[in-house]
């Protein structure tokens, strides 16, 4: 999570890409998102906040998930090298999320 939200900042245009139209500024979107990340990385840390942490990696799972449909729609990220640029790997993202919010959700208990 830490990662994640840490490269919202560095490479946000690349995040832009990922936000559905109708949801407007897609940095706005980008920045609050990457803020949402490192903020659930800061609970995941100490475990005294991590039960309130994992219910935020679920919100952030969930909450990536219309980007995700948009770049499988997209067929990927046009001029994106690696697997982000890959329309079967875009594809393949989506079932991904289901283990991921798994995961999150287990930590609540």
């Amino acid at each position: 999570m830490g990662v994640a939200g840490t490269m919202h900042f560095v490479v946000p245009t690349f995040y832009d890409r990922l936000i559905p139209e109708p949801l407007g500024n897609p940095r706005a979107w980008t920045y609050g998102s990457g803020v949402a990340e490192l903020a659930t990385a800061g609970l995941l840390v100490s475990e005294r906040t991590r039960r309130l942490g994992a219910w935020s990696a679920v919100a952030c799972f969930i909450g990536v998930f219309p980007g995700n449909v948009k770049m499988a729609l997209d067929g990927g990220l046009e001029g994106a090298s690696g697997l982000a640029g890959n329309p079967v790997a875009a594809w393949l993202r989506l079932p991904l999320q289901i283990p991921m919010v798994r995961w999150a959700w287990r930590h609540t208990r």
